[in-house]
């Protein structure tokens, strides 16, 4: 199994591209989709090559969720501590959007490895904005400071109309995913990569891991989350986040884990219906050349018929041969 990268791929890539091609002052317009219906666009124009819109529209939030201005709580806050400096967010955002932000490339740091980090970090804004609420409820485990939704049910939202919950105690954080999918195909073959997922935690080499558990119910933790978002026929999947999990920079891979992890079990499903859909193709088309030898060669059956000559027998040569 891999894991899923913090970063948008295509988002890099074009940053990287439009960096390294400043001078030409070509003009950009591109709109995609990734995983939990995130969109984006990108646009430069050619009065301003050194300048770049990037607008990010997140998944339409269920009702439980704290959604204060069209973005997570702490998610502005969380932005300007990432990119301090060389972005700036428009207020209000383009139309059809959550967040506008605008890049000057101008103020980019001249070291290599120092802009490269930075425009990592500009490409995971989808980690940046939407797992800023949680980001802020783990952090109470690393100052062991008491959060102010201490032993409350918050919910955050990662998918459209759907949520995860997060519920923060003094020594841990249980993080519940209600596990929801579409496809009858993608349900069972989620359940099975789910039941497996928590057996394999129990191995020797994962001892340190969040302790995981599925369940097809409830747990208890949501005994007061709302009916609809308890509606989840792959099953509920639990993390206990312990203070040693979110220690240094071990708390910027808990969070892109955490925020990824749906989409993570998603593209493991499809790669599993892929591949056995291979090997049925590779099993058919292996049939169907067996079946292809075992045809008789109509054409050398007809020659042989053609090349045949009978000779009519007196009675006498045929009495003869039967005793020969």
């Amino acid at each position: 199994m891999i894991l899923l990268q913090s970063h948008s791929r295509f988002l890099l890539q074009t940053l990287l591209n439009r960096l390294h091609n400043l001078e030409k002052g070509v003009e950009l317009d591109y709109h995609w989709v990734e995983f939990d219906d995130v969109r984006y666009h990108v646009q430069v124009s050619m009065k301003n090559p050194h300048l770049l819109l990037l607008s990010l529209s997140l998944p339409t939030p269920p009702p439980e969720t704290d959604f204060p201005g069209g973005l997570p709580s702490g998610a502005i806050e969380a932005v300007k501590a990432a990119y301090a400096g060389v972005v700036q967010i428009l207020d209000p955002p383009r139309d059809g959007f959550n967040l506008t932000l605008k890049l000057n490339f101008s103020k980019f740091p001249p070291d290599e490895e120092r802009r490269q980090a930075l425009l990592v970090k500009i490409a995971s804004v989808r980690e940046i904005v939407l797992g800023a609420p949680l980001r802020a409820l783990l952090k109470h485990l690393t100052s062991k400071t008491i959060s102010s939704d201490m032993d409350r049910l918050v919910a955050l939202v990662h998918r459209p109309n759907e949520s995860f919950f997060v519920i923060p105690q003094m020594e841990k954080v249980i993080v519940v995913f209600p596990m929801r999918f579409k496809d009858s195909i993608d349900t069972v073959l989620a359940t099975s990569f789910l039941q497996e997922f928590v057996q394999a935690r129990r191995t020797a080499g994962l001892n340190n891991a969040p302790p995981c558990l599925w369940s097809s119910s409830p747990p208890l933790e949501l005994k007061k989350a709302p009916a609809e978002a308890l509606l989840a026929n792959a099953g509920f999947v639990s993390f206990v986040i312990f203070p040693r999990h979110v220690e240094g920079k071990k708390l910027d891979r808990t969070v892109s884990s955490l925020s990824t992890f749906h989409a993570y079990v998603s593209y493991h499903v499809k790669c599993s219906e892929g591949f056995m859909h291979t090997r049925m193709r590779r099993r058919v088309e292996s049939l169907i050349q067996a079946l292809d030898r075992a045809k008789p060669d109509v054409e050398k059956s007809k020659n042989l018929a053609n090349n045949r000559s009978f000779k009519r027998l007196s009675l006498k040569e045929a009495h003869a041969n039967s005793h020969s």
